[in-house]
């Protein structure tokens, strides 16, 4: 199973971005979307997972939950705008991955039992960070990320 995830497109979605995400089993977006459009774009290339970060707002985001919990592949994954948020146990909750956003670093990094998720920002490059997406294949209980970065 490949599921394609991103995070603060903030309005942009990048052609790149598309390019990457054709072909998954699912896409996860990581919150500061920046508009319904972006949803809808990425609704028609697979099923879609998304939560509202800091910077949605309006009538359009009120219906975007704040987190979501995703069952693939066998495994349960937890998606968060931003981790400082997090107030569950992910380990006592049975979550194999924690997907997050906000801070538009890429990071994949293994705690234990979970492995905690930022594909960083596939939007308008800010803070001279790279513009990024990522992608987990699940094979079983392996899980395997890759982070990309686009326009790289």
């Amino acid at each position: 199973m490949r599921i394609g995830i991103l995070s603060d497109t903030h309005g942009l979605l990048r052609p790149e971005a598309l390019d990457f995400l054709r072909g998954c089993d699912h896409i996860v977006h990581g919150g500061d979307i920046g508009g319904l459009e972006i949803i809808d774009a990425l609704s028609a290339l697979a099923p879609l997972t998304v939560v509202r970060g800091n910077n949605d707002g309006g009538a359009w985001a009120e219906a975007v939950p704040e987190t979501a919990l995703l069952e693939a592949g066998g495994l349960r994954l937890f998606v968060i705008h931003d981790l400082a948020q997090l107030r569950i146990d992910p380990v006592a909750a049975g979550i194999r991955v924690v997907v997050s956003g906000h801070s538009h670093r890429s990071r994949a990094e293994q705690r234990g039992p979970v492995l905690y998720l930022n594909p960083g920002s596939a939007g308008p490059r800010r803070f001279r960070l790279p513009v990024s997406v990522a992608e987990l294949r699940i094979d079983g209980e392996a899980i395997v990320p890759r982070i990309v970065e686009l326009g790289a």
